[in-house]
């Protein structure tokens, strides 16, 4: 069958554009659910909802997937200055943060570089301390965790980020380098206070006050679940690309970049591509599987039980593209983990005639849940987008309670979804045998990972 691909992509990116769902999804998602953090009754009400919205879209096997999720929750956190008669200072908990009562003078350790810790040396020693996560300038770069574990071995009994945002803003923040992919214990509880709080603190710990701290947090399991579905591939049946994203979001927080957008761009393409084969008869060439994943935001569990459930046995896939904040910049093209699809991928980016560009990571990104497809050695994709280059002003939220539905630029996803079916439907009919092969294997992935711990990522900096 010759594929007339100017009447596919116009078919393609018209559908994407007037019929869209988008804001019906980001709607559900954000304004009527709300936060979905993983293991919360809201996020399976969640999965529910997608998986639903892939059955009525007409694609095969659409099931929630379970395992049991390691994972965390926090009822109460309070910081007061015990010098002070004034009210309590708002604190947010870092993911994993252990239940904790403890008090101590205020010590202002800057960055918390080597030469500040031992600057404040005995100062330390059951301290509270208050440390910029952020880099000093002109500095070799040190990872904040890698600081982290410093400061709790000077001996500080508790440590207070200070956020990078202005305006009282508090995002949830891991303490933990997610390269490593294991939850290890805090080395001393640590909490984020908005910048405005931590530059009180930083004054008053030169006046001598003492900081009580209070978190009432618990570890537990639960059960959790990935959304899965599929359009069966019409030639090559047995193999396939993976088109992915997570639903889950931090705790209070209604996600609507991170990663309502993502998700809502999933069930968008699988619909398009569905109507497509129903409308037109022109199905992929092989299967394109669609997922979203539970807790992305807790060391990328959901992706990860999905891998090792299905890549034990299964042909491993052509291609994983991950979907993750994409309401912070427009589609300028994709970036690979591994090299060896760079030009086969830019050649079917070339025929979409976008000017979309196809880049790869120098560095092993953990970041999101293309991570734990790479820790397999199977090739991943995300989008570029924020990360490297431009964010919209009014999308620099991220695991905050301001990430609301506003912050998404509804008319971006709607492109997002267009082309990313246009980019698939490509990728699909190109038989399996005439993709360049991989010789990228987790053992050679673990070394570089092992080579990169304790070093920036360019990513965020």
């Amino acid at each position: 069958m010759i594929l007339d691909w100017n009447d596919i992509d116009r078919w393609l990116m018209g559908e994407a554009w007037v019929g869209s769902r988008i804001l019906s999804h980001l709607q559900e998602l954000c304004d009527r659910i709300g936060p979905r953090w993983a293991s919360t009754p809201e996020e399976r009400e969640a999965a529910e909802y997608i998986r639903g919205q892939f059955e009525a879209d007409g694609l095969a096997d659409a099931r929630l997937e379970e395992f049991e999720l390691q994972t965390w929750s926090y009822d109460r956190a309070t910081a007061r200055v015990q010098e002070e008669d004034g009210p309590s200072i708002p604190i947010l908990p870092y993911l994993w943060c252990p239940p904790t009562t403890v008090s101590g003078p205020l010590v202002d350790i800057g960055f918390g570089t080597a030469r500040e810790i031992a600057e404040a040396g005995a100062r330390l020693r059951a301290g509270i301390a208050v440390v910029d996560p952020g880099l000093e300038p002109f500095t070799t770069p040190v990872p904040f965790p890698i600081r982290l574990q410093a400061i709790a071995k000077a001996g500080a009994r508790a440590v207070v980020g200070i956020d990078r945002k202005t305006g009282g803003r508090l995002e949830f923040q891991p303490a933990i380098d997610w390269r490593r992919h294991r939850i290890d214990p805090h080395p001393a509880p640590t909490v984020n206070v908005s910048r405005e709080t931590g530059l009180y603190l930083r004054r008053l710990s030169g006046a001598g006050k003492n900081l009580a701290i209070e978190v009432e947090s618990r570890f537990y399991t639960a059960p959790a679940a990935n959304v899965l579905a599929e359009l069966t591939g019409a030639r090559w049946p047995d193999r396939h690309i993976v088109l992915g994203g997570h639903h889950d979001t931090v705790w209070h927080s209604p996600g609507g970049n991170d990663n309502a957008s993502g998700t809502a761009v999933v069930l968008e393409a699988a619909r398009v591509l569905s109507r497509l084969a129903r409308e037109k008869g022109i199905r992929p060439g092989c299967t394109i599987r669609f997922a979203t994943w539970t807790a992305e935001e807790q060391m990328l569990q959901g992706s990860t039980a999905y891998v090792r459930r299905h890549y034990g046995t299964e042909k491993l896939p052509l291609l994983m593209v991950n979907l993750d904040e994409l309401s912070t910049g427009n589609m300028k093209g994709v970036i690979l983990q591994f090299p060896h699809l760079r030009e086969f991928v830019q050649q079917q980016l070339d025929s979409m005639q976008g000017g979309l560009v196809c880049h790869v990571m120098s560095q092993m990104d953990a970041w999101s849940d293309h991570f734990s497809f790479s820790l397999r050695g199977i090739p991943s994709a995300i989008l570029w987008r924020w990360r490297f280059f431009g964010r919209y002003p009014e999308a620099d939220y991220h695991h905050e309670h301001g990430d609301t539905l506003d912050k998404v630029r509804v008319r971006d996803l709607k492109e997002y979804a267009g082309l990313l079916s246009r980019l698939l439907l490509r990728l699909s009919q190109v038989p399996p045998g005439d993709w360049p092969p991989s010789a990228v294997e987790p053992r050679t992935v673990e070394e570089q990972i092992a080579r990169e711990i304790g070093t920036i990522h360019r990513t965020f900096h």
